[in-house]
């Protein structure tokens, strides 16, 4: 099979996220740095990311997390800060990786997994998959933010727009994006001078956060999975 699927198969990342891999020259083959996306592997090849030899893992797990905030959502960070799939590690011994991103100081869910092909129909751009965040101000919102946001916004020559915006009090607003732009809901709340308290995602496509608490995760079952590809299926 193609190197990138093989490590998708082996939990190392997504096929789009291994790709990036093997051109930044972390991968290995029987002692040779491979560099050229779809060279071809079988098991019985010696296949290193770091250095650290990696398997094709038999049993899919699918872990949902409440991501403190604090926590960056990445394998490895170069400054020394807090991982989220550190959370997991005492209970699972399978390579797990996270299927999207939230940024260092925004909470909420974030899916776990070593499954390349899930991972990769979730995050793929046309699965648009519905992520709902409880956005808190510091300040009272403008009464005409949700419907901004709806219309789009133009920054730096981005477009940003939610798929639904509703304001819940003075302070706090639901918005559902789709496309999730890195950073977007704070990109527009800066750009319209807007601080934000707190931001909270409590909503992946099927997934409610429901009473899990912070740092706190579970298994996805097997409905909530078959669910959430339907959800992607339905897009395409």
């Amino acid at each position: 099979m193609r190197l990138q699927l093989f490590l998708a198969k082996c939990g190392v990342a997504s096929r789009r996220a291994s790709e990036k891999i093997i051109l930044d020259g972390r991968v290995s083959v029987n002692g040779e740095i491979i560099t050229v996306l779809g060279t071809k592997v079988s098991e019985n090849d010696t296949v290193l990311v770091d250095g650290k030899q990696v398997k094709i893992e038999e049993e899919k797990r699918y872990v949902l997390l409440n991501k403190p905030a604090g926590y960056v959502c990445s394998m490895s960070d170069e400054k020394g800060r807090l991982i989220a799939s550190d959370l997991l590690k005492d209970a699972y011994t399978e390579r797990l990786y996270n299927v999207g991103r939230l940024d260092m100081y925004s909470t909420g869910l974030i899916i776990f997994t070593n499954d390349g092909d899930f991972a990769s129909k979730l995050s793929h751009p046309s699965a648009e998959i519905e992520k709902e965040y409880i956005v808190e101000s510091s300040l009272p919102l403008p009464r005409d933010l949700a419907q901004k946001f709806m219309d789009g916004i133009r920054i730096d020559d981005i477009f940003y727009q939610c798929k639904q915006a509703k304001e819940i009090n003075s302070h706090k607003i639901s918005i559902v994006l789709i496309e999730g732009k890195n950073r977007e809901i704070r990109r527009v709340f800066e750009h319209l001078g807007i601080g934000i308290r707190k931001l909270k995602r409590v909503r992946i496509g099927n997934i409610l956060i429901g009473d899990l608490k912070e740092g706190s995760f579970r298994a996805l079952s097997e409905y909530e999975v078959s669910a959430l590809l339907k959800l992607c299926k339905e897009k395409e």
